[in-house]
């Protein structure tokens, strides 16, 4: 039990873990009038004993003495828990609500691997059930064990004073009562393990099938994913039931102990009273001292079961807190700001640059190779981007086109040669201050639950709204977004699914703009746009990429032909490369994918 409570602590940052000690310092005062009430209960008794069985006069001061060590036991019981539940309550919520934004600070710098190997009900699970499960059980069990525990330890130093006896079967059968709890919590160990692994299923069974439910429905395979997912709840369901048939018998021995230890002391209460070695108003105190016992002792077994949860909480958090990041330090300094001048006359303040990481932004990937799960995705490739050229990146799906533009702004690490940036390997630049050089339009595109001058505004939360209405301007979006109920202040659903998909596009691109990175990256933006959105979405590309370091993974003739240079990959290799009447004569994979898309564009219904 110490253990688990120290592994919490640890787990705590460093502000709530003074609130938690603070919280059990206040627990052991806390504990120390609620025992008073013993005291109190001993004054009246001999007081009306005295009376009624040896006949002494009843002094009225045996009264006020009584309701005074009340009144102090009842204040000081009142105003303790006060403190004690309010700091626990805060250092459990807050500590979880800290660990959340820790852990996905964390994510924010591992590989894009990761979230391939790992399914998103994982993720989900820990900043979700497990973050709630611990600030919920962790607080209560912390704030009940701890109260049941110390409640018991005054309530037995406080039967010392007055029979040494009673007290020492009070202690045997505490340490019973410990002994039994040992065995409950080992006895829901294994069962609390599994429970955890099927929430985690579970979530990401339902988020699998709501992310799917148009297929499901499209395919009509309701009926076989829906049996997918009654599985993972009836298995979830079944972990439960069978944690709380393991956990009945043992909490019902635990109860027994804690009764019959009441009993015992009752028992001996009374035959040291009739054998004479008892007066009888210590024999009436200690009776009631038997009912405060079990009744403390009750309290606190019963939420220690729940111990295990906090373990395995804990555990699964720090378990994602320590995998391996990506080195996101660098050893290149940089400057207060981080901007380049471009950003810096978009905000109107001055421009600074990073240092070693100027405008002319020149990109290299000098043989580098890259393997995920083993399967090799980039082989040998070099490639050179001038400053302020646009370069097209095209070839068959699944050549490994997205990564390598992934390997260019270090989503990830080459696993051998080296990508630089001005002549400086990425690796040694830190990683917030290398995305600032980049933005990003990807196919599908993801906006928040927010205003869509809040989306736009991204990555300047604190830019005011005129520079947001100069970038949706350029980005062709002021109409669309003008002409809504609300305006820039209309809350759009999470993802965009309230917008089309041309709108959701060229919000992406306002938000890019507004970053204004010298280096745009653009993976298969108008592959999905209807002809309607296209004119507007190719002007607002067009202003998006003025003056920049264009690399655009396109399938459209017209957005590929007027590159600077092509690069077509292939199987991980580049195997074409030049400009487009070039690649055309060549007669290799280019030139049929020209040959492709004019016919597919000569289809007419």
């Amino acid at each position: 039990m110490f253990e688990t409570l120290r592994n919490f602590f640890r787990f705590c940052d460093k502000e709530n873990r003074k609130k938690f000690y603070g919280s059990i310092i206040v627990g052991i005062i806390n504990a120390f009038f609620m025992a008073l009430r013993i005291a109190a209960v001993a004054v009246m008794l001999r007081g009306v004993i005295g009376t009624a069985v040896e006949g002494q006069p009843f002094e009225k001061s045996t009264i006020w003495i009584s309701f005074a060590i009340i009144c102090v036991s009842v204040l000081g019981a009142i105003i303790t828990t006060k403190f004690t539940a309010m700091w626990q309550c805060e250092g459990g919520y807050r500590t979880c609500a800290k660990k959340r934004i820790e852990i996905a600070e964390h994510l924010r710098y591992m590989p894009m691997g990761y979230f391939n190997e790992n399914s998103l009900g994982e993720i989900t699970s820990v900043t979700t059930n497990t973050m709630e499960a611990l600030s919920d059980v962790a607080t209560r069990v912390v704030m009940m064990v701890l109260k049941g525990l110390l409640e018991t330890v005054f309530i037995i130093l406080m039967m010392f004073i007055f029979d040494w006896r009673i007290a020492l079967i009070a202690l045997a059968g505490f340490a019973l009562f410990q002994f039994v709890n040992v065995f409950l919590r080992l006895s829901v160990k294994g069962i609390q393990d599994q429970k955890i692994k099927d929430d985690t299923e579970e979530v990401g069974k339902v988020l699998e099938y709501i992310q799917g439910i148009a297929e499901v429905k499209a395919y009509n395979i309701s009926g076989e994913r829906r049996k997918d997912l009654n599985n993972v709840i009836n298995k979830r369901v079944k972990s439960l039931i069978k944690m709380e048939l393991r956990f009945i018998p043992f909490a019902n021995l635990q109860s027994l102990v804690a009764k019959l230890s009441g009993v015992a002391i009752m028992i001996a209460s009374l035959y040291f009273y009739l054998n004479g070695s008892m007066v009888l108003a210590d024999c009436c105190t200690m009776l009631v001292c038997a009912f405060m016992l079990f009744n403390a002792l009750d309290v606190g077994g019963n939420f220690s079961a729940l111990l295990r949860t906090v373990d395995l909480c804990v555990e699964k958090a720090n378990k994602i807190l320590a995998l391996p990041t990506m080195d996101i330090e660098g050893k290149i300094p940089v400057s207060s700001t981080g901007m380049t001048d471009s950003a810096a006359s978009l905000t109107g303040e001055d421009p600074v640059s990073l240092s070693g990481l100027t405008r002319q932004s020149l990109i290299t990937a000098d043989s580098i190779v890259f393997a995920y799960d083993k399967k090799k995705i980039i082989d040998n490739i070099s490639l050179a981007i001038p400053e302020h050229t646009t370069t097209a990146i095209v070839g068959p799906s699944g050549g490994g086109k997205t990564t390598f533009c992934h390997l260019l702004s270090r989503f990830w690490d080459v696993d051998k040669g080296t990508v630089t940036l001005d002549g400086k390997d990425v690796r040694d630049y830190s990683m917030d201050d290398l995305m600032r050089n980049f933005s990003f339009v990807f196919q599908n595109v993801y906006l928040f639950h927010d205003t869509i001058a809040n989306n736009i505004r991204f990555g300047q939360p604190d830019a005011p709204m005129e520079k947001v209405i100069a970038a949706a301007k350029k980005a062709c979006c002021h109409d669309f977004i003008s002409a809504l109920p609300d305006g820039y202040e209309t809350v759009i659903g999470e993802g965009g699914a309230s917008l089309s998909g041309g709108e959701r596009q060229r919000i992406s691109i306002a938000r890019a703009i507004m970053k204004d990175s010298p280096i745009i990256i653009l993976d298969e933006a108008t592959a999905n746009v209807d002809p309607e959105n296209e004119r507007d979405l190719m002007q607002a590309i067009e202003e998006l990429t003025k003056e920049k370091t264009v690399i655009m993974i396109a399938h459209r003739l017209k957005t590929v032909r007027n590159a600077d240079q092509i690069v077509v990959i292939d199987k991980g290799r580049i195997v074409e490369q030049g400009k487009h009447d070039d690649l055309v004569k060549l007669g290799g994979i280019y030139a049929r994918f020209i040959d492709s898309r004019k016919e597919a564009v000569s289809w007419k219904l």
